[in-house]
């Protein structure tokens, strides 16, 4: 199961999230969970990187299986709201994904 964790602050705002595990809906390849969910979480962290000047901290296994996004602790205002509506999106997406696939899939707040 993949599981996602999408960290908030005392304001609401996403400054961290973090996605572990392997959905193992189908074979390596084949899985389309894992794609959905990959695309999703890797396209906003190109996003992010791409129409804002934030540069998120990446953690990732080398083999996979393992994504964690940390945004700075300082962003100016208008690049923090640019940033939360990319990572809002994300959470929609991915909770999309989790309504038609949630054996497969678990996203959690703190």
């Amino acid at each position: 199961m993949i599981r996602v964790i999408i960290e908030r602050d005392g304001n609401e705002r996403i400054q961290a999230f973090q996605m572990d595990g392997h959905a193992d809906y189908d074979e390596h390849g084949k899985d389309l969970v894992c794609a959905g969910a990959s695309a999703v979480s890797f396209g906003t962290v190109n996003a992010l990187m791409t129409l804002t000047s934030i540069e998120p901290v990446i953690n990732q296994a080398s083999t996979g299986g393992f994504l964690r996004i940390d945004l700075p602790q300082t962003i100016e205002e208008a690049e923090d709201q640019r940033a939360q509506l990319l990572l809002e999106g994300m959470v929609v997406s991915l909770q999309t994904i989790e309504q038609d696939y949630g054996q497969f899939i678990k996203i959690t707040f703190k």
